[in-house]
Order: C-alpha cells, then sequence, then structure tokens
C-alpha cells in the first residue's frame, strides 16, 4: 500500500518509477542494462579530483552520524594495504550503544511499512542515485580498505556494486507485489446470498536486518543484501569488517538523509563498528531482534551463522573452491589469455577467481596439435608472465595483498608441490609501502592422497593448482566431489566435445554450481553482470544464496492478511 506517503516521496516515485520499470525488464530479459556508468569520466570533469579529495578529507576525522545513538567511544581500525593508516574514527557499538540503536530502529518500521513497495523502492533508488553521484569518492574509499586497484575499486566498488543493489531493488518490488493490495472477495452459495469478503494484503519486514560486512568487496557483496532488505520493509544494522568500514559507512550516511528528507526514520539504518578483536557479530546475530542476516566470508563463521541464528533468516556466502576442467580447445591461445587474466586480477582474493586446473595427465587436443600437461602448465605460466610482465600494468591488474594471511598462504605455496610459475614482488612507485605480488601456479598429482589437502582446500590469494588428472573423466568425477564436499562459486571448463560438454553441465545440474564454457575472450569466469549473472547458486556449500533471485528477497518479509466481512 501507498497510503499515506508524503509529498517528497511521492516526489520521488515519479522521479524513479521509470528506472524502477527498466529494471525489472532487465531482470525478465536477463539482457545487458546499466544505468551506472563504468568510464570514471562519465562523471564529469573534475569528478576524479573531487571525490579524491572528499577521500583525503575524511582521513584523521571522526565520522559522524548525526542522531545514531553513540556510547561516546570512537575507534578506528582502518590501514589501507598501500601502507598508511586512514585514521577515520567511528562511533563503537558497544553493547549499550547496541541496545539504543535496536531499540530506536524498530520505531520507524510502521512507517517504513505503510509506505508500500513502491515508495520503499524509490527511496532505495534515490540512495543508490546519491552513491552514484559520488562514485569517485567510494572508489577511493573501496581501493584503500580492500586493496584493489583504483580502475578495479572504481567499477567492482562503484557501478557495478550499484547495479547489483538495484537488481535486489527489483526482485524485491517484484516479489510484494506478486499478491494485490486488495480484492472483494464473493463465493456463490446457490440461492442464498453470496459470501463477500473484503481483503487486504500487505506485506511485512520481518524486523531489523543484519549485514556483515567483508573486507574485500564491501560494497558489491554488501549492497545486494542491504536494499533488498530495506526495500522490502525491513531495518538494518550494518556491521562493516574492521578493516573495511568507510565504504559502508558512506552507505548508511547516505541513506539515513535520504530517509530522513522523505519523511521516514533515520534510524531505519544504522551503523555498527567495532574495534579489532571485539567479535560483536556473533553476539548481534543471536539477539532476538535480528530477523534477517547477510554474510560473507569465511565457512567457519557461516556455518555457525547457520546452525545458531536460529530466529533469522540466514544468507551465506562462504569459502569454496573454484575449477577448471580443460578437456580440448579449438583457441589455445585466447584459452590462456583468459586464464591468465582471472588468476591475476586482484591478486586472485575474488570468491570466483579459479583455483584448480584440472588436466589430463596425458595432455590435451589444440587446433594446433596435442599438448602435454607440462606444455598446457608452462604456457599457462607463460601467459600471466606475459600479461604482468610491466610493473605498470600489473599493478593496474593486482592491487595490493589485503592482508598478512594471504602474504602468508602465498609464501607457503611452494611447498605444497612443484613450483611452475613463482611468485614475484612487484614495486608500486605511488604507493612504495604496498605489498603487491604477482600469481603463483603449483603443479599437483591428483592420484597421490598428499596433494589432495591442498587442493580441496580454498587457498583464497593469488595461488592456483594445477592438477594431473587420469582422465578427463576422472576431472569431471573430482569437480563432482569437490562441489559436493567444499562447493564452489564458479566452474568453468574448455572443451571442443559436445558430449563432454554435457557431462560438465549435468555435473552442475546435480551438485548445483554456475558454469562457464570456453571462456576466450573479454568475459572472465570471476567476473558477473548485474541484472544477468547469477553469483553463486545457493545450491553447494559455499554459498546458500544468489545475487539476485526470487529467493533472495522473498524471505525478507511477509504478507499478512486482513479480511472484513463486507457490507452491502
Amino acid at each position: 500500500m501507498t497510503t499515506g506517503i508524503g509529498t517528497t516521496t511521492a516526489q520521488l516515485i515519479d522521479k524513479h518509477r521509470p528506472t524502477l520499470d527498466r529494471a525489472l525488464e532487465a531482470i525478465r530479459s536477463r539482457e545487458f542494462w546499466t544505468p551506472h556508468p563504468e568510464h570514471p569520466k562519465a562523471y564529469g570533469e573534475g569528478a576524479a579530483e573531487e571525490g579524491k579529495a572528499a577521500f583525503d578529507a575524511l582521513r584523521g576525522s571522526r565520522f559522524e552520524l548525526p542522531g545514531q545513538p553513540v556510547s561516546g567511544e570512537w575507534v578506528a581500525t582502518e590501514v589501507s594495504p598501500y601502507g598508511f593508516e586512514l585514521g577515520i574514527s567511528y562511533p563503537r557499538a558497544d553493547e549499550g550503544a547496541v541496545d539504543a540503536l535496536l531499540s530506536v530502529m524498530r520505531g520507524g518500521l510502521p512507517a517504513w511499512r505503510k509506505a508500500g513497495p513502491e515508495a520503499r523502492a524509490a527511496v532505495c533508488l534515490e540512495i543508490l542515485a546519491r552513491i552514484s553521484a559520488r562514485t569517485h569518492e567510494f572508489a577511493q574509499a573501496v581501493m584503500h580498505t580492500s586493496g584493489q586497484a583504483f580502475m578495479m575499486a572504481f567499477q567492482a566498488g562503484g557501478p557495478h556494486a550499484q547495479d547489483r543493489g538495484m537488481e535486489a531493488v527489483a526482485y524485491a518490488y517484484a516479489e510484494q507485489v506478486r499478491t494485490p493490495e486488495r480484492t472483494d472477495w464473493e463465493k456463490p452459495q446457490g440461492k442464498r446470498e453470496p459470501l463477500r469478503v473484503t481483503k487486504e494484503f500487505t506485506p511485512v519486514g520481518r524486523g531489523i536486518a543484519l549485514l556483515i560486512g567483508c573486507n574485500t568487496f564491501p560494497t558489491w557483496n554488501g549492497f545486494p543484501g542491504f536494499f533488498a532488505s530495506l526495500a522490502t520493509g525491513n531495518a538494518v544494522l550494518v556491521k562493516p569488517h574492521p578493516r573495511a568500514v568507510l565504504p559502508l559507512a558512506l552507505t548508511v550516511r547516505i541513506a539515513r538523509e535520504v530517509l530522513a528528507e522523505a519523511g521516514f526514520d533515520a534510524d531505519l539504518v544504522a551503523l555498527a563498528a567495532e574495534a579489532e578483536g571485539d567479535g560483536i557479530a556473533k553476539d548481534l546475530a543471536t539477539r532476538p531482534e535480528i530477523r534477517v542476516i547477510d554474510y560473507t566470508g569465511g565457512s567457519a563463521f557461516g556455518e555457525w551463522l547457520e546452525a545458531n541464528a536460529r530466529q533469522a533468516r540466514v544468507h551465506t556466502e562462504k569459502a569454496g573452491v573454484n575449477t577448471v576442467v580443460i578437456d580440448s580447445t579449438d583457441d589455445y591461445q585466447g584459452m590462456l589469455a583468459n586464464l591468465a587474466f582471472s588468476l591475476s586480477l586482484y591478486s586472485g582474493q575474488m570468491c570466483t577467481t579459479p583455483q584448480n586446473l584440472l588436466i589430463p595427465a596425458g595432455g590435451i587436443t589444440t587446433e594446433s596439435g596435442p599438448k602435454s600437461f607440462d606444455e598446457v602448465v608452462a604456457d599457462l605460466a607463460g601467459a600471466v608472465d606475459k600479461l604482468l610482465g610491466d610493473d605498470a600494468r600489473a599493478n593496474a591488474l593486482l592491487g595490493a595483498l589485503v592482508n598478512d594471511q594471504v602474504r602468508e598462504r602465498l609464501e607457503a605455496a611452494p611447498a605444497l608441490g612443484e613450483v611452475a610459475l613463482s611468485s614475484r614482488a612487484v614495486a608500486n612507485p605511488e604507493f612504495p609501502d604496498a605489498t603487491v605480488r604477482t600469481p603463483a601456479l603449483v603443479k599437483l598429482d591428483a592420484t597421490k592422497p598428499e596433494a589432495e589437502a591442498a587442493y580441496l582446500n580454498e587457498c583464497f590469494g593469488p595461488v592456483s593448482f594445477a592438477v594431473a588428472v587420469g582422465s578427463t573423466e576422472d576431472a569431471l568425477e573430482l569437480l563432482r566431489n569437490t562441489l559436493q564436499a567444499k562447493g564452489a562459486m564458479t566452474v568453468s571448463a574448455y572443451t571442443t566435445s559436445a558430449e563432454v560438454a554435457r557431462q560438465v553441465e549435468e555435473v552442475c545440474f546435480d551438485e548445483p554450481a554456475q558454469l562457464s564454457l570456453n571462456l576466450t575472450g573479454g568475459v572472465y569466469v570471476n567476473q558477473t553482470a548485474g541484472f544477468s549473472d547469477f553469483h553463486g547458486s545457493g545450491g553447494n556449500p559455499a554459498a546458500n544464496c544468489t545475487l539476485c533471485d526470487g529467493d533472495f528477497v522473498s524471505g525478507r518479509f511477509r504478507v499478512v492478511e486482513v479480511r472484513r466481512m463486507a457490507r452491502d
């Protein structure tokens, strides 16, 4: 229902309804569409400088959130992977502050519910529009909390994340309006007067949603849950990763401003920042007020949430073992170039980066003749070296290692098997304290039991394994076992055989996983497009949800029916 909305909200509906309609069409057709330009120059002359200046102005200051209840303590936890402290302080969410926050957040829910799906969608789209206008500022914030190189931080942290947020709004709106607002129900009773009942149906949010942010993709992974929950009538408490607070803090501040201007309670959205080691996510997740949870991160905590946050609808994206089956190809150089880019982008610090390359020990067939296992691995290593041979280009693709744990895994990789490609340090003249490393490629033999411990666990970061298998059939069996035991966010395969392609598809249907076949051009397995590609399947251990589909939004609200006997 949309009764009782204010003038400002009505204006937002008029302003954003065409965009909402276009987004609804895009998720139906799955065609390419985006309202968010991905080229930095599209935001106007001087936008880059203004965004950098806005980011610099935040450094060393207190990040105020006017009106949000605070405890009086402030915490500063962010250090750029490029080698400097951000020095930005946020209000600390201790137990007293959380108690106050949750109480006031519930107070705004009745008016937010009464506004209805269309008004909520319009408010969400206004938040996204204001975020889009500050994309350069967000790019700096993402770059210096995640370690992404600038262009990736700009695109993935800006327009691509905004696409995912808008996609969630479109799905949320579509699911809520599936049921009509009102119907006059009439049941014939023969000679007697028919039964007449007026029925009203109201989508009702579940309560307060908790967003637990991640370090590597704070906006891209955070926006879908944030906007899906807000658009379905919930309040949203944002608990960022302590090392990546700023991108989500900016989101919270913009959302609070838009909500207040539209006549709603700003406390429908709030920030819960913590000091390193506070570990407030576990306590928040089990509070009775929290009814929806979105989490991206390691499997151990994701599984804990699924098992223990029983009062909430829990959406998790966890660790997986992404696998590539290499059977044959009719574009050998294109395959090598595509894989080299996929392994290198953001130093492999993506949940979609390939890890295990399953290659028959007897080699593969190509358009230029057979290639042995060793040749394929050596040629792939050469393709990575060629791609990253120039340090300027390497820095633009690799970014910086996000934390010491990634560096330690990379340094431990040579002990796991035979090194086919050694990692090297890359100097970054602009940020000399950044830790930049090229990927390592390690050869393993699937028939050796000791190799399984390496390839059957996620090794997050710039480490991949070329795994020699007995045959393509063995590769498919290992793929199936991997999906069952560990899951995967992405599966890829290269084959010229229609039958092998069909067999790979069947594995990914049986153990649901998103599959890419024969990528040799500018489309990469570790990139997905908003409004078109599904991210995660929700059907294997790597994630229990999909970004985005109807299921991702439908559990965030319930339809409450009110029946009244009709009066003549």
